[in-house]
């Protein structure tokens, strides 16, 4: 499914009003890429962002640049140690004159899962399982250690 912003429609999430910056009628392609805190680690590799196949330079945080008009693949993921790709995302946006096409890429938070991307807000996969298996961490290391208490104290 592709992204569109089309000439008629008034502001709504993802479609933002012309662009006076874009009086060339170009159009932008803007992905703001972010990973969860509890992900912390992830802040150590840098996002691959492919925009038609094409490298595009990409840090964690916002990412402008310019295309033709026209549909457009975008693809994102992160270079990772083991597996090698983690949070593959991909979709299809339509550039038309004088818009920003605005997406938001979510990192996942278990390394298996696939990356969220799409029109802004969208939310970072596999959250609830990550928070379980915090909260089932912590149990354990709390029973451990009151196991150790109750034997030293009998």
């Amino acid at each position: 499914m592709a992204t569109q912003a089309p000439p008629y429609r008034p502001v709504l999430p993802g479609f933002p009003p012309d662009d006076p910056a874009h009086g060339d009628g170009s159009s932008i392609i803007a992905v703001t890429m972010r990973y969860a805190p509890l992900a912390f680690l992830l802040g150590m590799f840098t996002p691959v962002l492919e925009i038609d196949g094409q490298d595009v330079p990409a840090l964690w945080g916002r990412v402008a640049t310019s295309v033709a008009l026209g549909q457009h693949h975008v693809h994102v993921h992160v270079p990772y140690l083991m597996p090698s790709r983690i949070g593959t995302a991909e979709t299809t946006v339509i550039a038309v004159p004088g818009r920003t096409v605005e997406l938001e890429y979510r990192a996942p938070l278990l390394s298996f899962l696939r990356g969220n991307i799409g029109v802004p807000p969208q939310t970072y996969p596999g959250l609830v399982a990550a928070v379980a298996l915090l909260v089932l961490a912590v149990t354990l290391l709390a029973c451990g250690c009151v196991g150790i208490v109750v034997n030293a104290t009998s």
